[in-house]
């Protein structure tokens, strides 16, 4: 065999392992296979359905204050 055959040989094989290694620090830094970087928590709510949230929790909570002031007598719902 050639040495300059073996030379190119080596060298693919170090470019083959540099991408491999570059592959697995970019899996280490976004946390895992199939995960993004992008932004987690809470999703983005917009205006009409942060009031629809808003008032159907105004109507739980007013039909728990009902409940309550039939639960215990004397105590009227604020």
């Amino acid at each position: 065999m050639d040495l300059y055959q073996v030379i190119r040989a080596l060298l693919e094989e170090r470019k083959r392992l540099d991408n491999l290694i570059q592959a697995l620090e970019d899996v280490a830094r976004t946390g895992g296979v199939g995960r993004s970087s992008s932004r987690r928590g809470r999703k983005f709510m917009d205006g009409p359905a942060r009031r629809e949230v808003s008032e159907r929790m105004k109507r739980y909570w007013a039909k728990r204050r009902e409940e309550r002031s039939r639960e215990i007598p004397g105590t009227d719902p604020k």
